[in-house]
């Protein structure tokens, strides 16, 4: 059970002063202590429901994502299925260009796709998610948008529109391109659209191995090996960007989504990938605090038809804290007060501040639950002569 703090700054003769309050539901902010290093160039630790980031290195730097851009390629494919415009069973023409860029002489990962053949769109995107094809994405790419330089462009379109901010794509497959750049920031935020989005595609990224043209290929992913609860999603690497990992997995109640990349071997991967999520869920755990509309406490209102004013939390506070937080975090609301009148229902009048051991407080707006109406003029002289004979309660 919580115990609540209230924090009154006494100012009767005045109104309420301005609160510059920062609200962090649900926002992918650094709240805690960083309390581990990182091996990777680049990684970036986050819980799935709350957004909070546990782990953050290098998390906005633009770096090559070699095929762990293959996520946006095959949401452009699943925004179309869900749509309707498009069936898991029509089947896409392999161009010579595609077989050429993607295909085994290319040297690159391919689904031995044969020229001027046709692959259903279903074979075409387990092809892209689980052996990580580069000819399923020119594929894909040609047949969706006349070119892989067209299909590109929209892809950096569609990352915009779903909030990711920097990343720019050149082609389909995340093979080296100038200018082909992603931020592990944006990965988190493309892995949560899709896990939120479609979850009826989800489950390719879980799948273990796939046969095509009679060549059986495993998923690349090493956290499906060996981490109970993890399921998806996609690995990279080329000789820039090293080797790298956009992987989610489950433990309990929890989901967390780990970007890593820039590392030196499969082995590093995958032991930087396990090392990084067991962590997470070993020192980190969900805490509810309110649901919407709760009425956290209340507040002493000065000149007003009524003593006194629920505060409430607007929305659901749900929040990643560490275990040793967990079961004494400080939970305290400050205000100007008593809170002149008149007060309108959804104000934002107060601050609920949550802090803990190894953890930075935070901060959270709370509104007036009610109207407040102001006295008139005999009930202000009365009130105030109450003032001077009593006193406010503290």
């Amino acid at each position: 059970m919580l115990h609540i703090r209230k924090s009154c700054r006494v100012s009767p003769l005045r109104a309420a002063l301005p609160l510059a309050l920062a609200l962090l539901v649900g926002g992918a902010s650094a709240l805690h202590a960083q309390g581990i290093e990182s091996r990777a160039r680049e990684a970036l630790l986050v819980d799935f429901e709350t957004g909070t980031v546990l782990l953050d290195k290098n998390a906005e730097e633009l770096m090559p994502p070699s095929s762990m851009s293959k996520l946006m390629t095959s949401l452009m494919v699943f925004e179309r299925l869900k749509e309707g415009s498009l069936s898991l069973d029509e089947k896409f023409r392999v161009s010579e260009n595609a077989w050429r860029k993607g295909g085994a002489a290319s040297g690159g990962s391919t689904m031995f796709l044969e020229p001027h053949s046709e692959a259903r769109v279903e074979d075409l995107l387990r092809g892209i998610i689980v052996q990580s094809g580069n000819d399923a994405c020119v594929v894909v790419a040609e047949n969706l948008m006349g070119s892989e330089q067209a299909f590109a462009a929209a892809m950096t379109a569609r990352a915009r529109e779903i909030g990711m901010t920097k990343s720019v794509f050149m082609n389909s497959t995340g093979l080296p391109d100038e200018g082909h750049l992603m931020t592990p920031r944006d990965l988190v935020t493309l892995a949560r659209h899709i896990i939120t989005t479609y979850p009826e595609f989800y489950s390719l990224y879980s799948e273990m191995k796939f046969s095509y043209n009679g060549i059986s290929q495993s998923n690349r992913n090493p956290l499906l090996y060996t981490m109970r609860g993890a399921d998806g999603l996609k690995t990279g690497h080329t000789s820039v960007a090293g080797y790298g990992l956009t992987a989610s997995a489950v433990d309990g109640e929890r989901r967390q989504i780990l970007v890593i990349n820039g590392l030196e071997s499969v082995k590093a991967r995958s032991e930087e990938a396990q090392r990084l999520m067991d962590w997470g869920f070993r020192n980190f755990e969900n805490r509810r605090l309110f649901t919407a509309g709760e009425t956290v406490t209340t507040a002493e209102v000065w000149l007003g038809q009524a003593d006194k004013v629920g505060l409430l939390i607007e929305g659901d506070l749900k929040l990643t804290v560490p275990r040793r937080a967990a079961q004494n975090l400080e939970v305290k609301v400050v205000y100007e007060g008593p809170m002149a009148a008149p007060i309108a229902k959804g104000e934002q009048v107060a601050v609920l501040q949550v802090g803990g051991t190894d953890m930075t407080t935070l901060e959270f707006p709370l509104v007036a639950a009610e109207d407040v109406p102001r006295l008139g003029f005999v009930g202000r002289i009365g009130a105030a002569m109450r003032h001077l004979v009593f006193g406010f309660a503290s």
